[in-house]
């Protein structure tokens, strides 16, 4: 009998690392459709759609600096800016990484860049070739319908003396 718990101790040993893994590949895949809807919903100017996932509180701050709190918020603020200096832009969302900090909650870097871009407000450049990068971060809560964005962080990436 004890060798029988031996070898069920070591099949689940075996075993719970691939479980756990898949388990993380299941919300890492969950996370990553909802930032490819994010970018699919830019691209078509749908500022409620963009923030479809986006929690009633999140905390947002905007690579001016601008700070709001709430979705509505940010969808207004989302809704203004498709509808002026960047209508028609196209957005590319690149997923760098996604860390668990616990099974629900999710830090997601994605390396943002947005092409078209002609015009900015009123003191800020329009960046080389219309082209601006950005460094998003949002931090991601799984609640029992899913996962939502309860922080959107993005600054822009400076140029380089290279660049």
């Amino acid at each position: 009998m004890p060798a029988l718990r031996y070898a069920i101790a070591f099949l689940l040993i075996l075993v719970a690392p691939t479980s756990l893994d898949a388990k993380q590949g299941t919300e890492e895949a969950a996370i990553r459709a909802i930032v490819s809807e994010q970018e699919a919903a830019w691209n078509a100017g749908n500022a409620d759609g963009y923030a479809r996932r986006i929690s009633p509180d999140v905390s947002f701050t905007n690579l001016f600096g601008m700070v709001m709190y709430g979705k509505a918020a940010f969808a207004e603020r989302h809704r203004v800016i498709l509808n002026t200096f960047y209508k028609g832009t196209v957005k590319r969302h690149t997923v760098r990484t996604i860390r668990f900090v616990t099974p629900n909650v999710a830090i997601v870097d994605i390396d943002n860049e947005l092409r078209g871009v002609t015009a900015m407000p009123d003191g800020i450049a329009v960046p080389m070739g219309g082209i601006l990068r950005t460094q998003l971060m949002e931090v991601f809560v799984r609640r029992k319908d899913g996962w939502w964005v309860e922080a959107y962080h993005n600054v822009d990436v400076k140029p380089t003396a290279s660049s």
